[in-house]
């Protein structure tokens, strides 16, 4: 097999960092309701599981994870969060490369927890609702959601909700993982890496 990364590999990358990316929104957007903030976390890991799950198994390259966490970082900035924001896509995408290279690319145990470690890009993305980002992230919520909105989300969100919040997201990342594996557990076993 070849180390190197080719085309394929890039689309691939690209391709799934999209559909993650896309899965997380799609949970974002339950914070319409701003008590969802408390579960948020555990559904983004869970959803988003499923296509990371799915490149895992496409993923045998080194270096294929560690590109989709900066990916999801650079989005994560993107989109508007702080530029220290992204430095939760690069961790995550690089412990879980190091994780699955461990595994040796194969291992479908281990990509369960691959599917929890890529999950903590998340915390990126919740970032401004915490710590020294919160006042202005907040000021800029009421514009378009309303003092009572931005009331409630206040006092949902002290700043060790973030560490909850992380850990809702690696708790769900398992869950989805979990999920993810018995889903596909045929596919994992005609391709030789279920276990």
């Amino acid at each position: 097999m070849k180390k190197e990364l080719e085309i394929r590999d890039i689309i691939n990358i690209g391709v799934y960092t999209v559909l993650h990316f896309l899965c997380v929104a799609l949970m974002a957007m339950l914070l319409f309701v701003p008590q969802t903030i408390v579960f948020v976390g555990l559904l983004e890991g869970f959803l988003g599981a499923i296509p990371i799950m799915i490149f895992l198994q496409k993923a045998k390259k080194p270096g294929m994870l560690a590109i989709m966490g900066i990916l999801l970082g650079i989005l994560t900035v993107i989109t508007g969060r702080p530029v220290v924001a992204a430095l939760f896509g690069i961790a995550g995408g690089i412990i879980t490369e190091l994780i699955w290279r461990k595994a040796g690319y194969k291992n479908i145990n281990a990509g369960v927890i691959c599917c929890a470690t890529m999950s903590l890009w998340v915390g990126g993305m919740e970032l401004p609702m915490f710590f020294g980002y919160r006042d202005n992230y907040l000021a800029s919520l009421e514009k378009g959601y309303g003092t009572q909105y931005v009331k409630i989300m206040r006092s949902l969100t002290p700043d060790w909700m973030f560490i909850a919040l992380i850990v809702m997201c690696l708790l769900g990342g398992v869950l989805g993982g979990m999920f993810a594996k018995r889903l596909l557990r045929k596919h994992f076993e005609k391709i030789g890496t279920a276990s």
